[in-house]
């Protein structure tokens, strides 16, 4: 019998310690391993660098809740976004990405990868005609977000899969946004998963971490392999931070979830917001495929405002309970000027994002105080 998403969150990779009992895995803070004899490592484990116990949960946790046979666990997420553009591609090969991707995703290909001669593409993901016009013989990856930082756009997996195969490439997919309890997208085809464990696996805004999985043994050891060599791992403390929210990942998605859908409600109703972006929105040009895919449609909104971005940046200075503040997914409800904080890395490039647009992490607060809060700030 397959085990259940909260069942596997709270148990994969956390047998109750041998020595003590302990249900929890201990912080293993340590650098080094006393071995019996040259060569004869106990369990694995010489140095925290190449492998740590407290870090080896959390990887075997979250590759078992995406549905994968190899997890690894990152110093932030964007480490973990480097880690498999070094693996998978080389000097002169070719990336599709998103042309509505998070910031520092755009920063590391234009600003890091690209002087190293790594080419790519922004493309609407949306729309699979353009996807293919856009891959060429070099293209090495396809690189999705869905839903997409911060508009919201939704892209079809399992057919960007099919595509990407057919093209001698791989799917990647940033799962950031919908967590693993949302969506699956190894289930649906792609090849590797990312994240930020940062956001809702972390769930409490006290960490900073990243993840990657895939059900691929021999890929999976290659990017293992650079994990080590490059170096950029989770400490013991932070994997135990995280690990200790991703137990309990699926009930505050639950709470995520029911709170944006009650937040769209007010944002819809209101006269000065001109649209809603969410894809749980029957109009949603992305709805149908992200009710397919996806348990529930998320904790995060963006929407604009009348007013232009002068208003956008005051209603993001006058709320109270929601915090300004970078970053999402966390236990409380943050706000955000996109264009001038998340995504100011691109401006002036075809990713930037409409000054008017404001979005929202929906935390879980009692929902009345939330839209008081709200409501108070759009007067």
């Amino acid at each position: 019998m397959t085990e259940g998403f909260e069942t596997l969150a709270i148990h994969a990779g956390q047998e109750p310690d041998p020595y003590t009992g302990a249900v929890v895995p201990p912080i293993y803070a340590v650098s080094t391993y006393k071995q019996d004899g040259v060569g004869g490592l106990r369990a694995g484990y010489e140095y925290s660098r190449s492998a740590n116990p407290t870090r080896t949960a959390l990887e075997e946790a979250i590759a078992a809740v995406e549905g994968g046979t190899r997890g690894l666990a990152f110093a932030s997420g964007l480490a973990a976004e480097d880690t498999i553009l070094r693996t998978v591609c080389k000097p002169d090969d070719h990336v599709i990405i998103p042309n509505d991707a998070y910031g520092g995703t755009y920063r590391l290909f234009s600003k890091v990868h690209q002087p190293w001669n790594l080419h790519y593409d922004p493309v609407p993901l949306g729309n699979l005609s353009a996807v293919a016009a856009a891959m060429t013989q070099k293209t090495k990856l396809v690189w999705v977000e869905t839903p997409t930082n911060p508009l919201l756009g939704i892209a079809d997996i399992a057919a960007l899969a099919e595509l990407a195969h057919e093209n001698g490439a791989l799917l990647v997919v940033d799962n950031t946004f919908a967590s693993p309890y949302l969506q699956q997208p190894l289930a649906l085809g792609a090849d590797i998963v990312v994240h930020s464990t940062t956001k809702y696996v972390g769930g409490h805004s006290d960490v900073v971490g990243g993840a990657i999985v895939t059900r691929d043994a021999e890929l999976g050891q290659r990017l293992a392999f650079n994990q080590n060599a490059m170096g950029a791992v989770a400490g013991p403390f932070d994997a135990w931070l995280t690990l200790r929210g991703l137990k309990t990942l699926a009930v505050r998605m639950e709470r995520h979830c029911d709170n944006a859908e009650r937040v769209v409600d007010l944002l819809l109703a209101h006269p000065k917001v001109t649209s809603v972006l969410y894809p749980g929105l029957p109009e949603h040009p992305g709805h149908e495929i992200a009710a397919k895919q996806m348990r529930r449609f998320g904790g995060m909104i963006s929407f604009r405002v009348a007013g232009g971005e002068t208003e956008a940046v005051e209603l993001c200075n006058r709320t109270k309970l929601f915090t300004l503040g970078e970053s999402l997914g966390g236990v409380e409800s943050l706000i955000e000027h996109p264009g001038r904080m998340t995504h100011a890395s691109v401006a002036g490039s075809v990713l930037e994002v409409p000054g008017d647009l404001v979005r929202l992490s929906v935390g879980i607060e009692s929902i009345d105080d939330l839209l008081a809060d709200l409501s108070r700030a759009l007067g």
